[in-house]
């Protein structure tokens, strides 16, 4: 078994997993980052470009908060989205990187762009050089929690050493394993599973926002490879056409419509990237009058608002010791019920990944650590398979990745949903196992099931419509439903509501729950 003991652990190694490295490496903590594929080379942002906010104090950041609060329906919170521009302007400013930034290509002087492989690797490049330890391909399981349950580091397993097992204590955890897409085929979404967020509440941490998990984007639709390589980013912001040529104006939105009625929707090639467009043609992906079909795709938490619950405004979580950073996190504080996508996603991953780096730093050098800790216990970790991960993660796609579930939700499909997974749960959750490889898949198998199971619940209690969540049979906004929501467990989900906006002298503190 492989040992280690540190100041900061950070699980994950995306953008905002790295920004958290270094911050919290730059207050003198050992840092050690772990990722379950090799840090800087995995995740959505790899393909295509990231995007960041970069706005300058004055009315055009006035502006862009007022804005995005007026698109998350009301449950935003406007302190936070400042302190987001604020941070991420700070950033860029003195980050050597900055220097290959691109500009915008509608010209919105607000908006930076970075090649995303690059960008990823000039992060990794600078964690190393601050003195971070990053393992690559050491995916974890499990967190460790003292005895007073103050999480204490976390467990996993080595890919390329035969899966032997890591234990790593640390005197604090930032957890930045990036959202659940469900295995939706988007392009680098097959590391975004949801472990993160199961590893977190088997510990008791609270989630916010998991009714805001039903973000769709559109990806081409290849004939000659799986569509899980297809680069679908890339296609999120083309022009969109039906098949009698006319236009869908509207964006992402309208063309989702049309795809949930059943019609035909196309990109025309002249919008398409060159690169893009060069790898659609040599996999067939082009129809014959010049057209890329395309088709929807969950993108689920990773652009959407739900995660962690955020419990102050350095992203510690409700558990002590445990931080949340980018896609992972709770983001209904900065996006409301829209969603995160654009240059708001990649300021969000900097700007969280920057306050956990340096609030689980602070902790762990602030706080006197126990002598032992326990790997907290959880679904799919039994040395033995008595079903196959493959029957669970089938039945979690049937319920998630139609539009006709996420997209377009209704009492009636939600609860057959909720009956069919809440009675997968206790199979998965002591039968699902093995040992190696086997563990992983029945790990991510257990946390796919998790996520569904939160989310589903969050939308049922959610009798209206907003943001990104739509019900059928409660098509308006509610008057009465400026709240938000809270949810956990296990055996039993549970869903409470919050207060919004808080009492005043309330804000960026401990949240203050009201039961449904």
């Amino acid at each position: 078994m492989s040992s280690i003991e540190t100041d900061v652990l950070i699980l994950g190694g995306g953008p905002a997993g790295l920004w958290a490295a270094v911050s919290a490496a730059a207050t003198g903590a050992r840092v050690v980052l772990v990722d379950k594929s090799r840090c800087g080379s995995s995740g959505p942002t790899v393909y295509g470009s990231t995007v960041l906010w970069d706005i300058a104090p004055g009315a055009a950041r006035a502006d862009a908060v007022t804005a995005t609060l007026e698109r998350g329906g009301g449950l935003g919170d406007p302190a936070w989205l400042h302190r987001v521009l604020d941070e991420t302007h700070r950033r860029l400013r003195t980050w050597p990187g900055t220097r290959h930034r691109v500009p915008d290509p509608h010209g919105e002087p607000g908006r930076v762009h970075f090649d995303g492989a690059s960008y990823l690797r000039r992060l990794r490049r600078g964690a190393l050089e601050a003195g971070v330890r990053i393992l690559d391909h050491h995916p974890a399981l499990q967190l460790l929690v003292d005895p007073d349950a103050t999480v204490a580091g976390a467990a996993g397993l080595q890919r390329h050493n035969r899966f032997r097992p890591w234990t790593i204590r640390a005197g604090a955890v930032v957890v930045a394993t990036g959202g659940c897409a469900f295995l939706s085929g988007g392009a680098g979404t097959e590391v975004d599973t949801g472990e993160g967020l199961l590893m977190a509440v088997e510990a008791g941490a609270e989630l916010a926002g998991m009714e805001f998990s039903s973000a769709y984007g559109l990806a081409p639709v290849p004939a000659r490879v799986h569509v899980s390589v297809a680069p679908g980013l890339s296609m999120r912001f083309a022009a969109v056409y039906d098949d009698a040529g006319a236009e869908l104006t509207g964006g992402d939105t309208t063309a989702l419509s049309a795809i949930a009625e059943g019609r035909r929707v196309f990109a025309a090639l002249h919008e398409v990237p060159d690169t893009v467009r060069h790898w659609l043609s040599r996999h067939g992906a082009i129809d014959a009058t010049g057209r890329v079909p395309v088709r929807a795709v969950l993108d689920g938490t990773i652009r959407g608002a739900g995660g962690l619950a955020l419990a102050g405004p350095d992203c510690a979580t409700t558990l002590r010791g445990l931080y949340a950073a980018g896609d992972l996190a709770g983001r209904e504080v900065v996006a409301g019920a829209a969603g995160t996508s654009g240059g708001l996603r990649g300021a969000w991953a900097l700007a969280s990944g920057s306050w956990a780096g340096a609030g689980a730093a602070a902790f762990a050098l602030g706080t006197e650590r126990s002598g032992s800790a326990r790997p907290v216990p959880g679904a799919g970790l039994g040395p033995h398979a008595h079903i196959d991960p493959r029957s669970v993660i089938g039945l979690v796609q049937e319920h998630t990745l139609p539009l006709r579930r996420s997209y377009r939700r209704s009492a009636g499909s939600l609860g057959d949903s909720i009956a069919e997974l809440d009675a997968m749960w206790p199979g998965a959750q002591f039968e699902l196992g093995g040992l190696g490889a086997e563990q992983l898949r029945a790990r991510q198998a257990a946390a796919l099931l998790a996520v569904a199971r939160w989310a589903g619940y969050s939308a049922l209690v959610r009798t209206e419509t907003r943001g990104i969540h739509r019900r059928i049979d409660h098509p308006h906004l509610g008057a009465d439903w400026r709240v938000r929501l809270r949810c956990g467990g296990l055996d039993e989900v549970w869903v409470r509501r919050e207060q919004w906006p808080r009492p005043l002298g309330d804000e960026l503190t401990t949240h203050r729950p009201a039961a449904v």
